[in-house]
């Protein structure tokens, strides 16, 4: 190892956890499905808006808070990601970890607490939750941006760009970035990673589609099942 750190970047939703969160949530209803004019509202790009009303929905059904956090702890982690985030809690002087997520603060923190894996994570960059008087979580936009290809919401090569900067700022450059993550605004930020970097896209999702396709980015391409091949990469980083 040279003393440089390596970086490593994970979505969550179908990446550290095997499922979506923010469809995991409507299990906490009675029914364990929303009314179809609620269902029919989600407008192309903006799923958070769409997450605002769901979330009030179930508060006003009268599932409190613990009630959610209940329902959010059965979430099942991806295979392999507990012994992936068990290894990086494990080797902090040589790896930083960050999520990006278009999930929401209290869903991760939720999940990760409970799974006794918050400490592997040393920042999460998702949409800000709280929850209101009446005990309904709220959640808000991460930010504002310019870019034509992200949600509204959440541009992921901004937000890892800006971590970067403020990294290199200090004087932190890490040797290599792996990226892990499954879906189309994974694109966005593996497409801003260096030649020495690695973008995993997780199998047969659509993340590994659009880096096979036209427009090949600059880093190695390396497809992930499990955690396991994660922790292999991760591991090789650390070796080299």
């Amino acid at each position: 190892m040279d003393g440089m750190k390596t970086l490593m970047v994970l979505d969550f939703d179908h990446t550290v956890v095997d499922d979506n969160s923010d469809t995991w949530v409507i299990r906490c209803l009675p029914s364990q499905t929303l009314p179809d004019a609620l269902r029919s509202s989600y407008r192309r790009g903006h799923w958070t808006e769409f997450m605002c009303r769901v979330l009030s929905y179930i508060g006003e059904q009268r599932v409190g808070p613990e009630g959610v956090r209940g329902v959010m702890e059965t979430l099942p982690l991806t295979p392999g990601m507990r012994e992936l985030l068990t290894f990086v809690a494990a080797h902090k002087s040589f790896v930083d970890c960050i999520v990006i997520s278009d999930s929401n603060a209290m869903f991760i923190d939720w999940i990760l607490v409970g799974a006794g894996l918050r400490a592997a994570v040393d920042q999460v960059f998702t949409n800000p939750a709280t929850f209101n008087q009446l005990g309904h979580l709220q959640v808000a936009p991460h930010h504002a941006h310019s870019c034509s290809r992200c949600p509204a919401n959440l541009c992921k090569r901004a937000v890892l760009e800006r971590y970067l900067s403020g990294r290199g700022a200090v004087g932190v450059e890490y040797r290599r970035v792996i990226y892990v993550g499954d879906g189309g605004n994974d694109l966005c930020p593996a497409a801003c990673l260096r030649g020495r970097d690695v973008a995993m896209p997780r199998r047969g999702y659509a993340l590994e589609k659009l880096l096979g396709g036209p427009a090949p980015i600059r880093a190695r391409v390396v497809p992930w099942s499990s955690g396991a091949d994660v922790l292999e990469q991760l591991r090789a980083s650390l070796e080299a």
